[in-house]
C-alpha cells in the first residue's frame, strides 16, 4: 500500500535576479545564510524563513522514509505566484520555478511529482505554460484560490479549469495572498483563520459561481487544508441555497449535489475534523497532505490519518494512497 502526499511545497535554493529578469521592483529573493537556512526575502522586507528541506531532495527523501511516504506532490509556494503582476512579468517568472521545480525533483522520479505554476491572470498564456509544463515532467499544477478580485469562478479561470480537464492535468487549489487588518496581525491569525476562510470562500464560488455547472466532470481538483471550514458549513450553505435562491441559486443545484467534483486534503491535524470530512465528502475524497515542509504543517505526515480509528482497512488505503493514485493518474508501474 503506497502513502502519497498531496500537499508539499518547495523554494529552490536561488534563482536568476527576477528584477532583471522581467522588470519590475519588489520581487522575492533568498538570502542564503548557510548551507541549511535562508530567508526568502519580498523585497527589502524578511517574508519566511527556511531550509534545506524545501530545496534539497536527499532531505526530503530522507523525511519521506522517516514518516513512511512514498511519493510527495512537490507544488510552488504560493508567494511565487505573481498574479498581481502583467502578465508577461509573472510568464517569465512561473516559466524560471516551473524549470527549477523539475531540477529539484529529479534525483528521484517517480517520487518527487512536481506541480507547475501558471500565470493565472493571463488565462492564454497560463494554458501555454502548463502545456509547456506538462510536456517537460510536470503532473499537475497548483493554483491560488483567487486573482485580485477575481474568485474561481471568473471567465478567464472556468477557460484554464476547462483547458486543465481537457489535457488531463489535475489541479491543486491553495490559498494565498489573505486578507490583512490589524486583528488579524497577532497570533498568526492570517493563517490560523484566513487560511481557512479563503479556502472555504474558493469552494463556495465553484459550487455557487457555477463552475462546476461548466466545466466536464473530468475535471480533477483537490483543496488544500481540508477544504478550509467548507464541511462545517455545509448545511448552512444548504439552507441559504433553498432558503434564498433570488440571491445566491446561480448553481443548478443545492450544494450537496457537488460533493463529487472535488477534493481535499487532511491536513486538519485531529481524527475528529477528518471523520467530519470523511463523513461529509467520503473516503473517497479525502487525501493525504501534509504542507511539509513548513512549521504548521503536519509531521510525521499523514499521522492524522494512521491514527483514524474509524476508517476501515479499505477507507485507510484510499485516503493514504488509492485516492491520489487516482486523482494523478498514476499507473501501475509508477
Amino acid at each position: 500500500m503506497s502513502v502519497i502526499d498531496i500537499h508539499t511545497h518547495y523554494v529552490p535554493r536561488g534563482w536568476p535576479d527576477l528584477g532583471a529578469l522581467a522588470g519590475g521592483a519588489d520581487w522575492p529573493s533568498l538570502r542564503i545564510e548557510s548551507e541549511r537556512d535562508a530567508m526568502i526575502m519580498v523585497g527589502s522586507k524578511e517574508f519566511r524563513r527556511i531550509g534545506s528541506d524545501c530545496w534539497d531532495a536527499e532531505v526530503r527523501l530522507k523525511d519521506m522514509a522517516a514518516d513512511g511516504i512514498d511519493i510527495q506532490v512537490v507544488s510552488p509556494t504560493p508567494v511565487f505566484f505573481s498574479y498581481g503582476r502583467p502578465g508577461p512579468e509573472a510568464l517569465k517568472v512561473s516559466r524560471v520555478f516551473n524549470d527549477l521545480a523539475l531540477e529539484i525533483c529529479s534525483p528521484a522520479p517517480g517520487r518527487l511529482l512536481p506541480f507547475a505554476q501558471v500565470p493565472l491572470q493571463d488565462p492564454e498564456a497560463a494554458c501555454r505554460e502548463l502545456d509547456r509544463c506538462l510536456a517537460a515532467g510536470h503532473v499537475g499544477v497548483e493554483i491560488g484560490n483567487h486573482v485580485g478580485d477575481q474568485d474561481l469562478d471568473s471567465a478567464g479561470v472556468v477557460m484554464f479549469l476547462q483547458h486543465c480537464a481537457d489535457v488531463g492535468a489535475p489541479v491543486f487549489i491553495h490559498p494565498w495572498d489573505m486578507a490583512n487588518s490589524p486583528r488579524l496581525d497577532r497570533w498568526m491569525a492570517q493563517w490560523l483563520t484566513g487560511m481557512p476562510a479563503e479556502t472555504h470562500l474558493s469552494i463556495l464560488a465553484m459550487i455557487l459561481g457555477g463552475v462546476f455547472d461548466k466545466v466536464p466532470d473530468t475535471l480533477r481538483v483537490c483543496f488544500a487544508h481540508g477544504g478550509g471550514s467548507f464541511a462545517f458549513w455545509l448545511g448552512r450553505m444548504e439552507n441559504a441555497w433553498h432558503g434564498r435562491s433570488d440571491v445566491i441559486a446561480t448553481s443548478e443545484f443545492p450544494p450537496s449535489h457537488y460533493l463529487d467534483r472535488f477534493s481535499v486534503d487532511s491536513v486538519v491535524f485531529a481524527p475528529e475534523p477528518l471523520r467530519l470530512l470523511v463523513d461529509t465528502l467520503g473516503s473517497d475524497r479525502v487525501m493525504v497532505g501534509s504542507d511539509y515542509p513548513y512549521p504548521l504543517g503536519e509531521r510525521p505526515a499523514g499521522a492524522v490519518v494512521q491514527r483514524a480509528e474509524f476508517l476501515d482497512a479499505d477507507a485507510k488505503a484510499a485516503v493514504l494512497g488509492g485516492n491520489a493514485r487516482r486523482f494523478l493518474n498514476l499507473g501501475a508501474a509508477r
